[in-house]
């Protein structure tokens, strides 16, 4: 079992900042990625930006430029620098686990981010 915590979300205004934590605990000897997900009322869970185990990192196209996804390995912790924010970008923000050759996921409680305008 992995388990995850995340903190960090909040409320911020266009235009500012926020970072978001996810420090993973348990089994977690055997990672394929670590990630960010987010969800906004009345839309799917969408991916907003992933590191994989050997560094490589993607970026939804919304948040190219803007957001970042640094990690701590000794912390076991992935980090989501988000700046220049949007009100679009107000959702519940969900970290991802996916273990190495299962692909079996973990998902964080999540944390609501609220950008107002």
């Amino acid at each position: 079992q992995v388990q995850l915590v995340e903190s960090g979300g909040g409320l911020a205004q266009a235009g500012g900042s926020l970072r978001l934590s996810c420090a993973a605990s348990g089994s977690i000897f055997s990672i394929n990625s670590m990630g960010w997900y987010r969800q906004a009322p009345g839309k799917q869970r969408e991916l907003v930006a992933r590191i994989t185990r050997d560094g490589p990192t993607n970026y939804a196209d919304s948040v190219k430029g803007r957001f970042t996804i640094p990690r701590d390995n000794a912390k076991n912790t992935v980090y989501l620098q988000m700046n220049s924010l949007k009100p679009e970008d107000t959702a519940v923000y969900y970290c991802n686990y996916v273990v190495r050759y299962t692909y079996r996921e973990y998902w964080g409680q999540g944390t609501q981010v609220t950008v107002s305008s």
